[in-house]
């Protein structure tokens, strides 16, 4: 796309101060939809994943039920229409004495995250997950600026999440650095046989940044990269704001998606944390389908099933290409013993697949991640345009916030400073 006109940033900005400081400071920096039957109905027609990912074919199979998919991320709004009777009791681990059972979501990444893949409104309307008979375990990591400085705190979550029943983790947030600490407490998850999906990253966040972040370069992790919408030969193309490298292993949709608000409403997002979570719930199916298969054969029947993007076979930027809920249903594949993602697993599905062994700065283990946050303003931020128009609305909306505004538009990915 081209640059985005002046006027139609003045546009956006108008509509953020509209919603009132409150919605400006509680980090809201894409623009909500009014809450209401017709703006549901048109939430659900504009859920253009669902079409790509050929969801209603998937849920003739199977719809997630009986599988819960814990959301390690800046809480979950458990009161939103879409997620009711789909948030269990989780852990606030940024305010651990609040008792709220990370049912609480100040930033909204969590919510959207959590309707992505258990999104199910009885009504018909409004955001409809991937999975949705799954239900959502909710542990908050990321404070109210969306960020977390103690990977120690990511480690606790995944090792919490496992302890409670999770069959599949979606971590959208990330850094640069790797964690041992988090690389045990994966190693954690694999060994109690739970899938592990991570987002590889968004170059927006971090433009000095070229390597998929971490988490999802840990071996044994699926690393899901983002996809744009389909052009005119109906196929996705890579989103240009998408980090990419040899740890790739899957894509999914990551721009232009509907997803739930904090409060009951709907924003529009892209980013991969975004990405993540369609694969999270596409594992779901996948457990729900085969309750008895090993965590291990989750990921090869999603890997081998995926539909080939760009140079034929498995490359560095679609991995094995986009995710296939309903092949990965559907087909026969092979059973494997190993994780195919791992170092010990088969030498072509591991091919290019590097443990990253960077040196985590010296201060107890806990160097802080590089922040980042895929919120954006309505459709404005799209590939790329959206540094541009990022950084030219938050100036427009320091000065007529005073400054408070600044986090509303650029609310860093999640993450540990994360990065999702």
């Amino acid at each position: 796309m081209g640059a985005i006109a002046p006027t139609s940033i003045v546009r956006a900005a108008g509509r953020l101060l509209a919603l009132g400081l409150s919605a400006a400071l509680g980090c809201a920096v894409a623009a909500g939809v009014e809450v209401g039957p017709a703006a549901a109905d048109q939430v659900r027609a504009e859920q253009w994943q669902l079409s790509a990912l050929d969801a209603r074919d998937a849920w003739k199979v199977s719809t997630g039920k009986g599988v819960i998919v814990a959301v390690i991320d800046s809480g979950v709004d458990a009161e939103h229409p879409d997620l009711a009777g789909q948030v269990l009791p989780g852990i606030d681990l940024v305010e651990p004495g609040s008792n709220n059972g990370g049912k609480v979501d100040p930033v909204g990444h969590g919510t959207t995250v959590a309707g992505l893949i258990a999104g199910s409104n009885r009504d018909k309307s409004g955001v409809e997950g991937i999975a949705p008979g799954a239900k959502v375990l909710p542990i908050r990591v990321l404070d109210k600026a969306n960020k977390y400085d103690d990977p120690g705190i990511v480690a606790q979550a995944v090792r919490w999440a496992v302890d409670h029943g999770a069959g599949v983790i979606n971590l959208s947030l990330g850094g640069a650095l790797r964690s041992e600490a988090i690389a045990e407490s994966l190693a954690y998850a694999a060994a109690h046989d739970v899938v592990v999906v991570a987002c590889t990253g968004n170059i927006v966040t971090d433009p000095t940044t070229s390597r998929v972040w971490y988490p999802a370069r840990e071996p044994g992790v699926i690393a899901v990269a983002g996809l744009g919408a389909a052009g005119a030969g109906g196929t996705e193309s890579l989103w240009s704001g998408s980090l990419t490298g040899p740890e790739t292993v899957l894509t999914a949709p990551a721009v232009n998606l509907t997803g739930a608000r904090p409060g009951g409403g709907y924003w529009q997002v892209q980013g991969t944390s975004f990405a993540a979570p369609l694969v999270a719930g596409a594992a779901a199916l996948v457990r729900a389908r085969y309750p008895r298969m090993s965590a291990a054969n989750v990921i090869n029947r999603l890997i081998w099933t995926a539909k080939d993007l760009g140079p034929k076979g498995r490359d560095d930027r679609f991995g094995y290409g986009e995710v296939d809920p309903v092949a990965a249903l559907r087909s026969t594949v092979a059973e494997v013993e190993t994780n195919p993602l791992t170092e010990a697993g088969p030498a072509e599905a591991g091919a290019g697949l590097e443990s990253s062994a960077e040196p985590l700065a010296q201060h107890g283990g806990a160097a802080p991640l590089p922040e980042a946050s895929e919120f954006h303003v309505e459709r404005l931020a799209e590939e790329q345009t959206r540094t541009s128009a990022v950084t030219g609305l938050t100036a427009m909306l320091l000065i007529s916030l005073g400054g408070a505004v600044g986090v509303l538009l650029h609310q860093r990915r999640k993450g540990s400073r994360p990065q999702p």
